[in-house]
């Protein structure tokens, strides 16, 4: 005998489907990733990442412009400097890239919120999140020198215009540093998205090709989480909030569902995921090949992360995406 209630009654029309769907993506839920550089009139594709662009500010106004139209309310900027230092001083500087490019969205496109990648690998000769041992070519960062960096650069990027500030480094008390250099400066309604649990992931690949940061010994391991570890998320995030994160964030997303939805029933702070550069270029590939339907995927792969816990999504299929839900 069959029972009295029958789920596939509430799936026989398509409007009956949207009426009863638990979870639904909205433009509002996206960030939408941008790579600055210097000059004017550029915009160089990716070449590991169909569809994404290093940009000068002059073209970053314009995707602003055209981001900011399709209903996406945020961007996160991130930048690649002309010279590069022991000393990141393209990260800090007044007139570092992701300074010029924030002051000019925010002339541009008041109304776009502007997030604030705080990390200093692209700025770094030799590509790592901060400062290192002379000598030491196994990469590991000295802390608290670091966090030194990581407050000036916060600042910096307050006083271009960043409406949010994401700090990415992983370095131990890097939120109650930024909080205090912040406030020290006037800067006290500005947020801290905190990278909160960033793994030390392959699937940040093709970003490295993006923001020219790839280390040049060495590799992450000692400051980026291990891809093993669930419970240390949680630990992770503990501290930031004590420190004064006001919004969390999980990187990668695919592979970490599981650490989203941890994250999100151990807090009651927004929770970003971070939809990286190999999750992006693993779709765009298999759809330019014709093995996948993109826009299918994609939508799904988004509502995924949503249906994990995540509030906010930083994706570089952002765009493509708004479109798609018009």
């Amino acid at each position: 005998m069959f029972p009295t209630h029958r789920p596939r009654r509430l799936r026989t029309h398509p409007q009956l489907r949207r009426m009863v769907r638990e979870t639904v993506l909205t433009t509002s839920d996206l960030i939408y990733p941008l790579f600055a550089v210097a000059g004017e009139g550029i915009a160089k594709e990716v070449k590991s990442m169909p569809g994404v662009y290093q940009l000068s500010v002059d073209k970053i106004v314009e995707e602003a412009k055209e981001v900011y139209d399709l209903g996406i309310p945020a961007i996160i900027l991130f930048g690649i400097p002309e010279d590069k230092d022991a000393d990141a001083t393209g990260a800090w500087h007044d007139c570092g890239i992701v300074q010029k490019a924030a002051t000019a969205v925010k002339a541009a496109v008041p109304d776009l919120i502007v997030v604030a990648d705080t990390c200093l690998c692209e700025y770094t000769s030799h590509g790592h999140c901060g400062y290192l041992q002379v000598g030491d070519l196994t990469g590991r960062v000295l802390n608290d020198p670091t966090l030194e960096l990581l407050k000036k650069t916060a600042v910096s990027q307050a006083q271009a215009g960043a409406d949010i500030i994401a700090p990415s480094g992983m370095m131990d008390g890097f939120v109650q540093a930024i909080r205090a250099g912040l406030d020290e400066a006037g800067f006290q309604d500005t947020p801290i998205l905190s990278y909160a649990a960033k793994y030390a992931s392959a699937y940040y690949g093709p970003f490295r090709d993006a923001a020219d940061s790839t280390p040049q010994f060495g590799d992450r391991r000692t400051y980026q989480m291990d891809p093993g570890n669930a419970r240390e998320a949680i630990k992770e995030i503990d501290l930031d909030i004590a420190e004064g994160a006001d919004m969390l964030m999980v990187k990668p997303a695919l592979a970490y569902m599981d650490i989203i939805w941890r994250v999100k029933e151990a807090s009651n702070l927004p929770v970003a995921a971070y939809n990286v550069s190999g999750e992006y270029s693993m779709i765009k590939a298999a759809a330019l090949n014709g093995w996948i339907d993109e826009e299918r995927v994609v939508m799904e792969t988004l509502t995924g992360f949503k249906r994990a816990g995540a509030d906010l999504i930083l994706t570089y299929h952002a765009k493509d995406a708004a479109r798609w839900l018009k």
